[in-house]
């Protein structure tokens, strides 16, 4: 058999060759990153992940923002999120609301529009706190200790983004459930945000390590 050093452009196949083998071991070792990722933090969040019918009740319901549309108002995954919310305080599961998210988001005010649906649903002012700067996951629960006080809570999601929730409250030293919020939401929706919350495990885990 010919000698591919002997062969035109042989040199140039064999780098070939080995850049694809070292991007296959790439993407192997990210893929198995995001799994493990992900159950790690199921396994940390295992026990406290409840629909909102078995949810226990707590003093606190965190919300955490999400997109609002361009009349100001929340979208499918928010609405979906408040909607609990306004149910626990209903049945008396929760006495008051902290709604934390971006108050200049680029999407807009997301305080100002979970605010407002939640009194126009029926909420008194009273009962509802802000954090306009809760500009992640993590920023959410850390603030809400050290800013609010809080020390037990439900964070109200959508389920892939739940176990994520919880395991960072509870790192921040919130003794927190969490709850899987309602989403009448489009399948691109869906799909475009559970690969995100995917991709966003390894940093929370990395988070929790770090503690």
């Amino acid at each position: 058999m010919a000698d591919d050093r002997k062969l035109p452009g042989g040199a140039g196949k064999r780098w070939a060759r080995r850049l694809l083998g070292v991007a296959a071991v790439a993407a192997t070792g990210l893929v198995l990153v995001v799994v493990g990722s992900n159950v790690r933090l199921r396994m940390v969040s295992s026990g406290h992940r409840f629909s909102p019918e078995a949810a226990p009740a707590v003093p606190v319901v965190i919300v955490p923002g999400a997109k609002v549309g361009p009349d100001g108002a929340p979208m499918a995954y928010l609405r979906g999120r408040l909607d609990v919310a306004i149910e626990f305080l209903a049945a008396g599961k929760a006495r008051e609301i902290l709604v934390s998210g971006d108050a200049a988001g680029t999407s807009g005010d997301e305080i100002a529009s979970m605010t407002k649906y939640l009194v126009d649903h029926g909420v008194d002012p009273a009962l509802v706190r802000s954090d306009g700067e809760g500009l992640s996951t993590r920023a959410t629960c850390e603030r809400a200790k050290r800013l609010f006080g809080i020390d037990r809570a439900i964070i109200v999601s959508q389920y892939r983004h739940v176990p994520r929730a919880v395991a960072l409250c509870r790192a921040e030293g919130i003794d927190a459930d969490g709850v899987t919020a309602y989403c009448d939401c489009r399948r691109t929706t869906l799909i475009r945000n559970n690969i995100r919350e995917w991709l966003a495990a390894p940093k929370a885990v990395v988070a929790l390590i770090g503690r």
